[in-house]
């Protein structure tokens, strides 16, 4: 392993895990223009030799194939390998409420049943007999909170999870898992754009000893500074209607690049390092999830971790934010 990365641990689970995550939503290929699995598995490995554990998955990410090549990529480097995937998007059942079409119907469900369903097919994709964080993928308005942590605290008895999440929760939520007995981190999208978690979920967070892993770290690629005006997005990657990647809105974000470089250059880094790096100072991020579906990826984004700003730094990236950055997602 040619780096160390700083750990930290999922809530008070005892689960330990890289600040920098390997996320795997581009890996399942589903919206985005398609996937390698060679290429995905190269993407993986090279997180793993670089210092990454954490892996982060999902049934949803094109209907078990990254579960599938997540499960081929780590064959014989499980102990090395914080694995957390997810539960709650299901398509073997038409309960709970209708979310959206893949090849038919997917819906959000956390019936006990379904869990308890879903993860043992989680677990043979994924070729081990246990995960070390287990997240509800969308929270499913139809079934009470109790019923799904109940589902959850059995399967942790069981020795088949290690800790629990949940994914894309508004404060409500939050706050009734924490009545029903609490979990150990939420996973909920968060950016240098996308700040709105700072003033309702961070708080409770903070208050109950729950980690966050931020998702979409660095804004589906956006904030790499790689995605100029000139960029074309084709297949059914969702970039192409999202408004976030609106011409204007790529040269705000060429202006933030900017701004930062001097900081990327000081450390021999690149700018997207520098956003993930910030990002893992921020109050309340406990990791940072970034996506890969190349080997060079992979490593850029691991080598952030081990990336210490100055004061100074910070002020500067963070007012190159507010100055660049502000209202974009509007």
């Amino acid at each position: 392993m040619s780096l160390e990365l700083p750990a930290r641990e999922i809530g008070t689970s005892g689960v330990r895990a890289s600040v920098v995550g390997l996320g795997t939503w581009a890996i399942g290929g589903w919206r985005w223009g398609g996937t390698d699995e060679t290429e995905s598995i190269g993407a993986i490995h090279a997180a793993l030799d670089h210092g990454v554990s954490l892996i982060d998955t999902a049934p949803a990410y094109g209907k078990g194939v990254a579960e599938e090549i997540v499960g081929k990529a780590i064959a014989g480097r499980r102990e090395n390998v914080v694995l957390a995937t997810k539960c709650g998007l299901v398509w073997h059942t038409d309960k709970g409420k209708h979310f959206f079409d893949n090849d038919g119907p997917v819906h959000r469900y956390l019936g006990k049943e379904s869990i308890i369903h879903e993860v043992e097919q989680s677990l043979k994709r994924l070729q081990t007999d246990y995960i070390d964080h287990y997240i509800t993928h969308w929270q499913d308005p139809t079934t009470p909170i109790e019923e799904t942590l109940e589902a959850l605290e059995t399967l942790k008895a069981q020795g088949k999870i290690r800790s629990i999440g949940a994914s894309n929760v508004s404060v409500a939520d939050l706050n009734a898992y924490v009545a029903a007995g609490g979990i150990d981190a939420v996973q909920e999208k968060y950016n240098l754009i996308v700040r709105d978690i700072e003033n309702s979920l961070l708080p409770v967070c903070r208050e109950n000893s729950i980690s966050v892993l931020s998702y979409s770290s660095l804004a589906l690629g956006l904030l790499t500074g790689k995605i100029g005006p000139e960029r074309t997005f084709g297949g059914d990657d969702l970039r192409k209607s999202d408004p976030l990647f609106s011409t204007g809105n790529r040269a705000r974000v060429m202006g933030f690049i900017e701004a930062i470089r001097p900081v990327a250059d000081a450390h021999g880094a690149t700018p997207a390092q520098i956003v993930i790096a910030y990002t893992l100072i921020q109050p309340g991020i406990t990791f940072a999830l970034c996506g890969a579906r190349i080997a060079q990826q992979a490593i850029e984004n691991a080598k952030a971790g081990t990336i210490e700003l100055t004061t100074e730094e910070s002020v500067l990236i963070g007012d190159a934010a507010a100055l660049h950055l502000t209202g974009l997602q509007g």
